[in-house]
């Protein structure tokens, strides 16, 4: 029986963690923490249940599943799981996360040396998918490249960041402000549900299986092993990370007052840090982070649509990057007003399905309660979708005054009212099945 060497598994902890923290990851909690203030930490605890827990939940569900999202959806029957897993891949990758990448990497790092202008980011993405071609072609190699090479990297830069941040403190913590004042550790809760990195679990749980059997594993409970161990380091390499971001952002108010977002604190902070050398440490940083989440997407949707089409993997690396290259060039905005309401859509369905997972043993018909409860959440996930895409107004006047509604979680109550019913109901009606 083939086992992971020790190297490997470490590897294959910090391809987890690298694949997850992206560019986002790394300019939110800022924000968060200079307008939370002295409320910081109880913000912190908010964020780190859904911005840490929920991800590694993901991959821990996933792991028993062969990582992936068809068999954890399978309740729902063959359609509707073909169609939420499909929705999922296509959102998460090329249709918006894969091409932002490149976009956010470029205006947050590139941009201030060679402008804004659309050549120069047509240059520079080029450049940008032929290295995310280049390892993607090569998923087998994915714990070399990524786990040996990338993610250490990657780690080695976040935590010159994280020591900086408890080493050089930037200034003041002021007063918190808006909902923190009143509900940091909900606000953080929120904050970090909204980072959506579930999301990205649910895809690149095929990621971390398939790097498991490159190297030779074959055990099922040994790869559920390994994938677990994974998200154990992942999950304690985010916490660190997030942990120093808060850090950085709730003394930043003299440097960066009132910043607008992250990327404003950030810039200010390794300016004040590091001096000249600053920008160039962040461009360098927000390109691993941006490249190393978009290969992870790549493969995702490479190896699940090479199953699902029976079309080669490499031709499909392909298509992919070339969809992703040109989406980053002419259409990033007005995409980004499409996919976040479909994002705020299938987000809690996604998560109805990932939770429920570990209690299909304890009923006797869980498609039934799997169904069901997924329905309401998808129902009131579109409810939210409409309120993101601006369209509020037109929906009837009491949906847009549900219990949670303020923090995009409407969907919860009522998907726990369903469960509870539906869970009795398969207790007495279907006990004989």
């Amino acid at each position: 029986m083939q086992h992971l060497r020790t190297g490997d598994i470490i590897a294959l902890g910090f391809m987890t963690f690298a694949l997850f923290i992206g560019a986002g990851n790394i300019i939110f909690p800022p924000i968060v923490a200079q307008q939370a203030g002295d409320h910081v930490w109880l913000a912190a605890i908010g964020f780190l249940i859904t911005a840490v827990g929920l991800p590694v939940i993901t991959i821990m569900a996933l792991s028993r599943m062969q990582g992936s999202i068809e068999i954890i959806s399978s309740p729902l029957g063959r359609v509707a799981s073909l169609i939420l897993t499909v929705v999922c891949y296509l959102s998460v990758g090329p249709l918006f996360a894969t091409p932002r990448t490149a976009t956010v990497s470029y205006e947050i790092g590139f941009s201030s040396y060679f402008g804004t202008s659309s050549s120069s980011l047509l240059i520079y993405s080029a450049i940008y998918f032929s290295f995310v071609t280049v390892v993607s072609l090569y998923p087998n190699k994915l714990l070399d490249t990524v786990g040996h090479v990338l993610a250490p990297l990657k780690i080695i830069a976040l935590a010159i960041l994280g020591i900086a941040a408890v080493m050089i403190p930037a200034g003041y913590v002021p007063a918190p402000i808006n909902h923190y004042v009143e509900s940091p550790v909900s606000e953080g809760f929120v904050n970090g549900y909204l980072t959506m990195d579930t999301l990205g679990a649910l895809v690149f749980g095929i990621v971390i299986i398939q790097a498991i059997y490159s190297r030779g594993v074959t055990d099922k409970k040994l790869v559920t092993k390994y994938a677990i161990i994974a998200s154990l380091i992942s999950g304690a390499g985010l916490t660190l990370v997030y942990l120093s971001l808060f850090k950085l952002g709730v003394g930043s108010h003299e440097v960066a007052p009132n910043a607008a977002n992250g990327a404003v604190i950030l810039h200010a902070y390794v300016q004040h840090a590091f001096g000249n050398m600053g920008s160039l440490f962040l461009t360098g940083l927000i390109f691993l982070a941006c490249m190393v989440t978009a290969i992870g997407l790549t493969c995702a949707c490479g190896e699940y649509f090479a199953q699902l089409t029976k079309l080669p993997y490499k031709l499909l690396v392909f298509i992919l990057v070339g969809f992703s290259f040109i989406i980053s060039n002419l259409g990033l905005t007005k995409l980004i007003a499409v996919s976040v309401p479909v994002l705020s859509a299938i987000y809690p369905p996604a998560i109805v399905v990932i939770m429920l997972s570990f209690f299909w043993k304890f009923w006797h018909k869980p498609s039934f309660i799997v169904g069901s409860v997924t329905s309401i959440a998808l129902i009131f996930g579109i409810i939210d979708g409409i309120k993101v895409a601006g369209f509020g107004d037109y929906l009837p006047n009491f949906l847009q005054h549900l219990p949670l509604n303020e923090q995009n979680l409407a969907w919860l109550i009522p998907s726990l009212v369903v469960l509870t019913i539906t869970v009795i109901i398969d207790k007495v009606k279907f006990k004989n099945i």
